[in-house]
């Protein structure tokens, strides 16, 4: 984000949650930015973040693509069902050489625990009518004017009141303090969008329900030596969705596998200063979603694993320019149990695993890099409620944090139980075989 500090610009916080008769009071917010100047050794590393040309990781123009700025809302885009799509248009400039499109998503309402929904043939017979539905499975589609460029498959956020609140005291759900951001390359596409004219960038959700947040930013690499860049869409493949359910049960009880693949791959070539520039780009996912509803519906047991490869290969007639390979690998494993204790009583526990497993690699003319990232989470939560009030509660949570490139590594391990740190380990001490 080096280029929005280059000059003076607008932030703007929003904070939208429940104001009742419970819920009230202001927010005193103090916001901090670090900055960290570039070190002298790993001079190729530090070209990718910092260094001119192609390749490097820092874009020269940052385009928003969400709501007009407001003092009344968000700025993003609220996708309200399956059907819903909103988006913007942008001109981008004529130099342009490069372009990736960064986005963030956030489901909530209906949508917060998609991955635990129902099939709507479930929720018929046993007349759930207040079960949100369209089954487990949820895929965020980006388009340029009307064509799918990408797809998201996105990792299962937990914020800290979700499936059971005691969970997350004091340990908080990966990503809920920094929600993953997916990224798309628009590149191959640049023929298209160097036509001088706005092209719409637009979002939906297959399956959403009410509602899914999201909103993107789209950076743009510039020719400096050039005021007019070229270029042309060579293949652009898009094959609807693979996706079989197979379902079956008998009352409030049963079993429900979800399987979903897809695969979209572009290519497109550009002319600047850095000479005739051919992208090729590559999105697979592969989806499982294993349900098991039991004693009378009150016991849900899932097991999703999303798995996500993602490459970028720029090339010049002989030669590699760039080139971008990421593997993710998302998995949740939820038992959610609801015990009815008489007297207007409930006991409700919930076991959870929750990981990602992230491999990049990443090389050009200025050198090459690979990292990994695995971020592992379980724990346990108990609450007893009476009349829908709390009487009792505890949890525990177990977090283990890898990270390891080629310059660095970091590891903590951070356990608690019933608001209280009992373990907390952490080190930057690589092992021989990371990463």
């Amino acid at each position: 984000y080096r280029s929005l500090l280059m000059k003076e610009q607008t932030l703007a916080v929003y904070i939208g949650n429940i104001i009742d008769n419970t819920y009230t009071g202001v927010y005193h917010v103090n916001l901090t930015i670090h900055f960290y100047p570039v070190e002298e050794q790993n001079h190729g590393r530090n070209r990718f973040i910092s260094g001119d040309g192609f390749g490097s990781m820092a874009a020269d123009l940052i385009l928003p693509v969400s709501r007009n700025l407001s003092l009344n809302d968000g700025l993003w885009f609220e996708i309200e069902n399956s059907t819903h799509v909103l988006g913007k248009e942008i001109e981008i400039p004529q130099n342009t050489y490069r372009a990736v499109l960064e986005v963030y998503v956030s489901p909530h309402e209906n949508d917060e625990f998609w991955y635990t929904n129902y099939p709507n043939e479930y929720i018929y017979e046993n007349n759930l009518t207040d079960a949100p539905g369209n089954g487990p499975f949820r895929e965020v589609v980006v388009r340029l004017d009307d064509s799918i460029v990408g797809s998201i498959w996105p990792f299962t956020v937990i914020y800290t009141g979700g499936v059971n609140p005691f969970l997350w005291r004091p340990i908080s759900g990966i990503g809920s303090f920094d929600l993953p951001s997916y990224d798309i390359e628009i590149t191959p596409f640049l023929g298209k969008l160097l036509d001088g004219k706005n092209h719409s960038f637009t979002f939906g959700v297959t399956n959403a329900l009410n509602v899914w947040y999201i909103d993107a930013n789209l950076h743009l690499w510039l020719d400096e030596k050039s005021d007019k860049t070229h270029g042309k869409l060579l293949k652009h493949s898009t094959p609807p969705l693979s996706l079989s359910l197979v379902s079956s049960f008998s009352g409030a009880n049963g079993v429900f596998t979800t399987n979903v693949s897809r695969s979209i791959v572009s290519s497109g070539w550009v002319k600047s200063s850095h000479g005739v520039i051919t992208t090729k780009s590559r999105q697979e996912f592969t989806y499982c979603n294993s349900m098991a509803m039991k004693h009378d519906g009150n016991l849900q047991v899932l097991d999703q694993m999303i798995y996500s490869k993602g490459s970028v290969d720029a090339r010049k007639r002989l030669s590699s320019v760039f080139r971008d390979k990421l593997f993710r690998r998302f998995r949740i494993y939820l038992s959610a149990d609801n015990v009815d204790k008489g007297n207007g009583t409930l006991a409700s526990t919930a076991d959870l695993r929750l990981s990602i497993d992230e491999k990049s690699r990443r090389g050009s003319c200025f050198g090459s890099w690979k990292r990994r990232i695995k971020n592992r989470q379980k724990g346990h939560g108990y609450m007893l409620l009476k009349d829908s009030n709390l009487v009792d509660g505890l949890g525990e949570t177990q977090q283990d944090y890898r990270y390891s490139s080629d310059e660095s590594c970091y590891f903590r391990n951070v356990r608690s139980s019933n608001y209280t740190i009992l373990h907390d380990e952490d080190s930057n001490t690589c092992k021989n075989n990371e990463p």
